[in-house]
């Protein structure tokens, strides 16, 4: 599984902080032109989850924002909460995932490996398993999705 920084992701540090302020955290933010409209998608999580009023919360504080980085009004934008199921797409994701169950695609034992996220770094994620902490390296992680559970 591939460590992207989030600082790496474009708008992503122009979007984080307003999304912080209102008490969410951003999980996921893609923004693509396609002809002469700009398709943002951002996913959101928070403490106590995520529901429509959450998202359009937070859709209301973007769109301007967006507006002014992109220089346009002609977007899309889509706010979402990541699901009970989420697959993370990118190792950043575990240290926002803290507290919560997830499923991860260990390589070295070719199979499902389900535990809480204690801890993450850029190199590693450190699970609470009923086998006590396991600190995977990201290289060995085919794929990880949330567990659904609280």
């Amino acid at each position: 599984m591939e460590f992207v920084a989030p600082d790496k992701i474009p708008y992503y540090s122009d979007c984080e902080p307003l999304v912080q302020g209102l008490g969410y955290s951003l999980v996921e933010l893609v923004v693509f032109k396609r002809q002469a409209t700009w398709h943002i998608k951002a996913v959101i999580s928070g403490a106590e989850g995520v529901g429509i009023a959450d998202c359009t919360r937070v859709h209301r504080a973007l769109l301007p924002r967006l507006e002014a980085i992109l220089s346009s009004q002609d977007m899309y934008v889509e706010v979402t909460s990541p699901g009970l199921d989420r697959v993370l797409k990118n190792a950043a994701e575990f240290s926002l995932f803290v507290g919560k169950q997830v499923k991860v695609w260990n390589t070295d034992i070719s199979d499902w490996e389900t535990g809480t996220v204690s801890a993450s770094d850029g190199e590693s994620v450190t699970l609470t398993t009923d086998k006590g902490e396991v600190r995977m390296p990201y290289s060995k992680i085919a794929k990880a999705k949330l567990s659904g559970t609280r």
